[in-house]
């Protein structure tokens, strides 16, 4: 956490972060991430590590949970660490920020395409550039398998 400290919004640099989600500790699901997810207003950090050893993720400016459309603010962003930290800022070029159902979790869209995407048991997931945050995709393919997640949320 402390490479993406420089990155978040200022008023978030010196809050202390907690560990609200691990598949380590709370098994593969998707619909559990939601549960323990944090309050609405509250901002999420996404730390994904896939089985190729490469690190990457999200953060998101409100909790990560269940929605019907696409939420969030311009201060989300992806990032991947392959091997130094890139960050993937908002572009302006739509607002498909985060998006969730029991099935599929998506951040960063357009065209089709999404930033990120994890599947509902956690097991698989996938990157491709996108118009939100025109990135690079994170990991070393465009579909991954996930080794380990972790949420972080405001304590």
């Amino acid at each position: 956490l402390p490479q993406l400290g420089p990155h978040l919004p200022p008023r978030l640099t010196q809050q202390p972060w907690h560990l609200q989600y691990s598949t380590r500790r709370d098994g593969f699901s998707l619909r559990t991430l939601y549960r323990r997810g944090g309050q609405p207003g509250s901002p999420a950090l996404l730390l994904i590590r896939d089985t190729e050893e490469q690190a990457f993720g999200a953060f998101s400016s409100s909790a990560i949970r269940c929605s019907s459309g696409f939420y969030g603010t311009g201060e989300t962003f992806l990032f991947s660490f392959s091997p130094e930290l890139k960050v993937f800022r908002w572009t302006g070029r739509n607002n498909f920020f985060v998006k969730g159902d029991v099935n599929l979790l998506m951040v960063g869209g357009g065209s089709g395409r999404f930033g990120l995407w994890l599947d509902g048991d956690l097991h698989r997931g996938g990157s491709h550039c996108c118009e939100t945050f025109d990135n690079e995709t994170l990991s070393a393919r465009e579909e991954f398998c996930v080794q380990d997640l972790e949420l972080w949320g405001l304590a």
